[in-house]
């Protein structure tokens, strides 16, 4: 038999979530279930019990996977199952994992499988809000050495008033959308996209996210004692030597000190301590004394990390030599490529992207076809990072978690941009080029000069920037604009920033340090704003505003609104109405039901295809009025007339006494089926909808014989 334990967390407006343990997956070291409403999902843990040789870092692995039978739905392709994650499921891994990763002993190394697995789909809760929670629920149960617990929520603003864990529908409403993760003492992440927001705004939703995690977090601790919680177990993952620790920091800090002040580019600084360090390693005859390579290397890098912290706290000086809030030389180029719809190029330092844009129709859409979701996306964009970006020899292996992340973030900054009437697909595609530094950033900067170049008349300019922190003792601290790699990797914060000259369009921050300010914090958004607002200024300087037309290879698309029960005329039967104007014409239509109307988009290589095909369309849409005249066919000749079509699908009665003034024994004396024949509408029946024509009304009276 088992023994379920139970708690349950109260949110605003009577919602409530429900942690369990004790039923499900009981082999794992921690399980938990937490509910709310329909939305159900299952989070184990499992840690190995000693660490793989020589691994000095925490092989933390999270997957969070959404099964399709949670919403009653079966999932697409051949196999109908479950196959690799999906983008969305990438994102909420790394969301988790980046909370879960710092709260680790820094030598504790055995692998941590963290499994988040989506049972239940209820309507309109979001699950990716629940699944860190669900995470360090199950982790706090275990002996795991883990120094949590920690929570994740996601904090709206709706209508002026800030919502924690909002539905899908509230969510649409918002203008901030952001995911906090903290533990009860300090925020530790924050990633979110926003509608041009302020800094204070965005201070002001991490403190409402943060109440209610707190409220999260007591709730672990107190379902943990519920079940007894565990000793934490012994490990032991690293050999440490305290003499060969302090001989490393004696022998080598005055030289590697010198060679972070020295102002050295990223490979010559890299090229210096290894010279230092091999030196060192020589002199140690390491080989010869049995010494662990491994554990001299980490004091080694210990060393570096030392010395470049305090080069900047006690100095202000950076490895590049640059004052805190400096941003690196900056130039742009657009219309950098002569096929691409529209491309940038954008170089920070020694950080470089390369930005294309492609426009395309309804039919280049991407389908969206996810356990909560089925839609189409208009604006897409990707993110490459070549491993010759950084001088790697070694070969592309598929999308990095990496790439899905940074590429996301950079979609976030610059899709609210995009213009509300935008009848284009578009795709924008980022390739770094050179990195040492944020290359997201970079994305963001060529991202928004090559849509720019494209012609797409984007609502305002983007420009973001990452900044850094490093803290040391009896208060002090140094904000750092426009980080390099090696400082995103030595200092206690990294957050990135995006926007336009009026506020926020997205976020993405990681704390690595306890009991960080919010004034520290509210310090480092202003440095932010200043340093993004300087960056802005050099992509006007290359590129002012969108181009007032598209370039003339770009496809041309036109859209028109028509009546929704007019919808099936112009497709026809079998949709020959729609494929014969296509093929006509050379365009491609596409159609989409709104409201009470359709929306036709029209699209085509040049201008003049396009007029052709919308004048067909209007054709067919139109409405007869009587006393206009019309150039018709006829189509079919009968004794008592002939009927013409005046429109496509829309035929009249020609009757024989109103083809010619004179009387006329058959209709074949004048016309025959397939003749043009130029008519004028007298009459719409109002009961039955026929329209009677005359060809005589447009014919002169022949003189009276006297």
């Amino acid at each position: 038999m088992y023994k379920v334990f139970k708690k349950t967390v109260e949110l605003a407006g009577g919602r409530t979530i429900g942690i369990e343990t004790g039923k499900l997956a009981k082999q794992a070291d921690g399980s938990v279930v937490i509910q709310m409403g329909d939305t159900v999902l299952l989070a184990t843990v499992v840690a190995a019990k000693n660490a793989k040789e020589n691994v000095d870092f925490m092989p933390l692995s999270v997957e969070y996977r959404e099964q399709f039978s949670a919403n009653g739905r079966f999932p697409g392709g051949f196999l109908k199952r479950e196959g690799r994650p999906g983008d969305n499921e990438i994102l909420v891994s790394r969301l988790i994992d980046r909370v879960l990763r710092p709260l680790f002993p820094s030598d504790y190394h055995a692998d941590v499988f963290v499994s988040v697995s989506l049972l239940s789909a209820g309507g309109e809760i979001m699950p990716d809000a629940l699944a860190a929670f669900a995470a360090s629920a199950a982790l706090t149960l275990t002996d795991i050495p883990f120094e949590g617990p920690i929570s994740e929520v996601r904090v709206a603003r709706v209508d002026g008033n800030f919502v924690v864990n909002p539905t899908f529908e509230e969510l649409a409403k918002a203008d901030i959308d952001m995911m906090v993760g903290a533990t009860i003492e300090n925020v530790m992440m924050v990633e979110g996209e926003m509608s041009e927001v302020s800094e204070a705004d965005m201070l002001e939703a991490i403190k409402v996210a943060h109440d209610a995690i707190k409220v999260q977090c007591q709730a672990q601790l107190d379902l943990a004692e519920m079940v007894g919680k565990q000793e934490t177990r012994e490990y032991n993952h690293e050999e440490n030597n305290d003499e060969l620790r302090q001989l490393t920091h004696e022998k080598n800090y005055a030289k590697v000190y010198e060679i972070a002040k020295s102002g050295l580019a990223k490979h010559e600084r890299s090229e210096a301590a290894a010279l230092v360090k091999e030196e060192f390693f020589n002199e140690l005859d390491i080989e010869a004394n049995g010494l662990n390579e491994n554990m001299l290397s980490r004091y080694f890098h210990d060393v570096e990390k030392q010395a470049a912290r305090n080069l900047l706290l006690d100095e202000s000086i950076r490895l590049d030599g640059r004052k805190t809030d400096e941003i690196r030389p900056i130039w742009g180029e657009v219309d950098y490529l002569p096929q691409p719809h529209g491309s940038a190029v954008f170089t920070r330092g020694e950080t470089q992207a390369l930005a294309t844009v492609t426009l395309g129709t309804k039919m280049d859409e991407k389908m969206i076809d996810n356990v909560l979701l089925q839609t189409t996306e208009k604006f897409v964009l990707h993110y490459n990072f070549p491993p010759f970006s950084t001088g790697d020899a070694r070969p592309v292996r598929g999308v990095s978690r990496r790439e899905i992340g940074h590429g996301n973030l950079a979609l976030r900054a610059l899709k609210t941009m995009i213009p509300d009437d935008n009848p284009y697909a578009i795709r924008v595609v980022s390739t770094i080029l050179e990195s040492n530094g944020s290359s997201s950033m970079a994305t963001v900067c060529a991202g928004t000069m090559a849509l720019m170049d494209a012609g797409v008349q984007i609502k305002k300019p983007v420009s973001g920037i990452a900044m850094g922190l490093i803290t040391g003792e009896n208060g002090k601290y140094a904000i750092l604009s426009d980080i390099l790699g090696d400082e995103d990797h030595l200092g206690d914060m990294d957050f990135k920033v995006t926007g336009t000259a009026d506020g926020i369009t997205a976020c993405q921050m990681d704390i690595k340090v306890d009991g960080l300010s919010y004034e520290i914090l509210e310090q480092a958004l202003e440095q932010a704003k200043q340093g993004r607002l300087h960056i802005l200024g050099k992509i006007i300087e290359t590129i002012e505003k969108p181009r007032a037309d598209y370039k003339p290879h770009v496809p041309r698309i036109e859209k028109i609104m028509i009546p929704k029960d007019m919808i099936g005329a112009v497709i026809g039967p079998g949709g020959k109405v729609i494929q014969k104007i296509q093929a006509e014409t050379e365009t491609v239509i596409t159609i989409e039901e709104n409201d009470q109307m359709g929306e036709v988009s029209i699209s085509a290589p040049n201008k003049s295809a396009i007029q052709l095909a919308l004048k067909r369309v209007q054709a067919i849409v139109a409405i007869p009025e009587e006393g206009e005249i019309y150039e018709g066919i006829v189509k079919t000749v009968v004794p008592f007339g002939a009927f013409v079509e005046i429109m496509p699908g829309k035929e009249g009665l020609l009757h024989i006494s109103e083809i010619e003034h004179r009387r006329l024994e058959t209709v074949e004396e004048v016309l025959k089926e397939g003749d043009k024949v130029t008519v004028k509408l007298l009459e719409v029946d109002k009961r039955s909808g026929k329209l009677r024509l005359s060809r005589k009304a447009l014919l002169p009276r022949p003189a009276r014989k006297r």
